[in-house]
């Protein structure tokens, strides 16, 4: 299977957008409100059933207690609940410290992983991100929680039925400016660029260079890698107008890095 890339638009003509969920307002326009929260979902518990919003509370304080202190971070993770993108069977475990499978060989990942990699990807900065690229979409928590930190989200998954499960798991919370994308991401999204941000949630022997050419200058990759026998790290890369600025951190455990479709 092959997926088709569109032509470039004519010149002075506006760079076209994803359709799902809704057409946005160029990136130089307002950012749009992020959704509301929904409702609070019972989610059942060892001592029976238990407001969905006070576990993702409890998440939250233990999250800070952790480290996590960038306020629009905290707000983001805060404002979605992570039950809905886990199967219900799962969803007593969702607000743990823990990685759980999301189906084809995936996980979501820890709550205390998601938050170190987006305050990194925030440092810095007091107002929303511009563009944001991310590569791996999952089952959709992450690109929900940036739709509260960035003015547009392009997330790319490369197996169908998790971009599939990701469209059905974010439907929900009517993101107008979170847009889903089937394609190989290691290759990025040339069409949207260039991004304030790339953020990726599985790891290469090396950051593809198609991402940092679609970085912004000024802008921030947080991306796991691998080194060699030491396993994967944390890399923060930050382009700036004379080259390229990278950060090897702490160890992590993502999903390889993969090209093509499926």
């Amino acid at each position: 299977m092959s997926i088709k890339k569109p032509a470039p638009p004519p010149a002075g003509t506006p760079r076209p957008r994803p359709a799902f969920p809704a057409r946005l307002p160029s990136s130089g326009g307002p950012a749009p409100a992020p959704a509301r929260p929904a409702p609070a979902a019972p989610v059942a518990g060892s001592a029976g059933t238990v407001p969905a919003r006070a576990m993702l509370a409890a998440m939250v304080h233990k999250l800070q207690r952790q480290g996590l202190s960038h306020p629009a971070v905290i707000a983001a993770i805060g404002a979605v609940e992570r039950h809905r993108f886990v199967d219900s069977a799962l969803a007593n475990q969702a607000y743990e410290d823990t990685s759980l499978p999301i189906g084809l060989g995936q996980t979501i990942s820890k709550p205390n992983v998601v938050a170190r990699m987006l305050e990194l990807l925030c440092e810095g900065h007091t107002e929303r991100l511009g563009r944001v690229l991310e590569i791996g979409t999952g089952g959709g928590y992450q690109a929900a929680v940036l739709s509260h930190l960035a003015r547009e989200v392009y997330t790319m998954e490369r197996l169908r039925g998790l971009h599939e499960r990701a469209r059905a798991n974010l439907r929900h919370f009517r993101l107008p400016n979170v847009h889903l994308l089937f394609g190989d991401g290691m290759l990025g999204y040339p069409q949207g660029a260039p991004y304030a941000a790339i953020i990726a949630a599985a790891g290469g022997e090396a950051i593809p260079q198609a991402w940092v050419d679609q970085l912004a200058v000024g802008g921030r990759l947080v991306a796991p890698a691998q080194f060699g026998a030491g396993g994967q790290r944390l890399v923060v890369l930050d382009k700036t107008r004379t080259g390229v600025v990278q950060k090897v951190l702490e160890p992590v455990l993502f999903v390889p890095l993969k090209s093509g479709i499926s």
